[in-house]
């Protein structure tokens, strides 16, 4: 009897940005437990080390890095792997909400959401599709959101800059599979993490309770994106690319 489980990540190597808070903390432990390797990045290196130290398994390492600074992520990511080996996956977390009203939007404010949420994306796709970076049949997923497909007032930058996410991976994941890498979004609904905390200080606890109403199955926990994660990243969707899978607690149906 075979034991091939096609879910598995056993010995992958997979790159989790964001990985000090929110959905990236969950996607990279959750990630370890089914036996991948896995190099962390985020801004906050005391955070990061936290994840770190609740992690599974052996051969993990992180990386700070600012992705609105001056750094060159291409130059960044083949010094990564030269330490390691090169990456079968690429797990986008970091990202910003900040809600903001359209009147009290400045374009500064605009400008920082969609370098923070897109432009950190295509830097890190460029820079994963480079020869010696990843290996064949390897896989990126971008968290998006379905603030992509629905709006929510006072999130008119994070909505833009999540459909912007979700067709940058459409056509990345056209160019790319020649070279053999997929290219997928989760696009979750709100999930219990920092950022909802946040948004629920802004806007008051009314409204906040119309926004799980809107979830016929309540509000989400970041375990549940890491799942549809793993399986994306893994060999069970070896033929899956360029869309997004919503996990929503049915807020969009």
């Amino acid at each position: 009897m075979s034991s091939f489980n096609p879910f598995s990540l056993d010995a992958k190597h997979i790159l989790v940005t964001g990985a000090s808070s929110g959905i990236g903390r969950e996607v990279a432990i959750w990630l370890s437990r089914q036996g991948a390797v896995l190099t962390l990045v985020a801004r906050d290196e005391e955070r990061l080390a936290a994840t770190a130290q609740a992690l599974e398994g052996k051969g993990h390492q992180t990386a700070v890095i600012d992705f609105l600074g001056d750094e060159d992520v291409s130059r960044w990511m083949k010094e990564l792997v030269r330490s390691s080996c090169p990456f079968d996956g690429l797990v986008h977390a970091a990202g910003v909400q900040m809600p903001m009203p359209i009147r009290a939007t400045s374009l500064n404010h605009w400008e920082k959401i969609m370098s923070t949420n897109v432009s950190s994306g295509f830097s890190l796709i460029k820079a994963f599709r480079q020869k010696g970076v990843c290996q064949p049949d390897s896989s990126i997923v971008l968290i998006s959101s379905v603030m992509a497909r629905a709006g929510e007032p006072a999130l008119l930058g994070y909505c833009a800059s999540k459909g912007a996410v979700e067709s940058m991976a459409r056509a990345a994941a056209l160019e790319l599979a020649r070279e053999g890498i997929r290219v997928n979004c989760v696009a979750p609904g709100v999930v219990q993490t920092e950022m909802v905390e946040s948004l629920q200080n802004l806007i008051g606890e009314d409204s906040m309770q119309a926004i799980r109403e809107k979830h016929p199955l309540g509000i989400g926990n970041p375990s549940d994106v890491a799942y549809a994660v793993n399986y994306l990243l893994s060999p069970a969707a070896r033929w899956v690319t360029g869309t997004s899978l919503v996990v929503d607690g049915g807020y969009l149906a």
